[in-house]
């Protein structure tokens, strides 16, 4: 049985938190969405990414070109470079989510996975310098990523953007 303290105890237990919560973070926030596609595997390929304002979702810039003969996961890396350059050019103090549809790509930047493909190591090493101090990574589902998807195909069929 536990004995009552010989002296009485005064001041703030170790479980009081007398400190506030922590203010979230602030400054503009970005959202960057990427795709990477080619027909065949490698084949034809494209990227497009864009940069949206994450309060309003307006698009503050976009881009979809042709890389010539790729694999898909050259695109989709090339998509999140292209994305994470124009969010750095937009505002290189900002927060960033990147949303893509391309599991590995997003697993590999979070760390979760290794990057095994010694082609795709130098991609990742350019998107890490690229990255942002806060930045999110999100996967999504393919019909969550329409608009990026929409410049990977118009730049295969003829019709590149260029970012502004």
């Amino acid at each position: 049985m536990a004995r009552a303290p010989r002296l009485p105890q005064g001041g703030p237990s170790i479980f009081d938190h007398d400190e506030p919560e922590p203010a979230p973070a602030k400054g503009r926030r970005l959202v960057v969405e990427g795709d990477g596609g080619s027909r065949g595997n490698p084949g034809p390929a494209a990227y497009g990414a864009l940069v949206r304002d994450a309060d309003t979702g307006e698009v503050l810039n976009s881009e979809g070109v042709t890389l010539g003969v790729a694999t898909n996961n050259v695109a989709e890396y090339s998509a999140l470079i292209a994305g994470l350059e124009m969010a750095r050019a937009i505002d290189p103090d900002a927060a960033v989510e990147v949303r893509m549809d391309s599991r590995l790509v997003i697993e590999q930047m979070a760390g979760r996975w290794k990057i095994k493909h010694p082609d795709m190591v130098p991609l990742a090493r350019k998107a890490q310098l690229l990255k942002p101090a806060r930045v999110t990574w999100t996967w999504v589902p393919r019909e969550a990523n329409k608009a990026a998807d929409a410049l990977v195909n118009s730049a295969l069929d003829g019709t590149p953007s260029k970012r502004r």
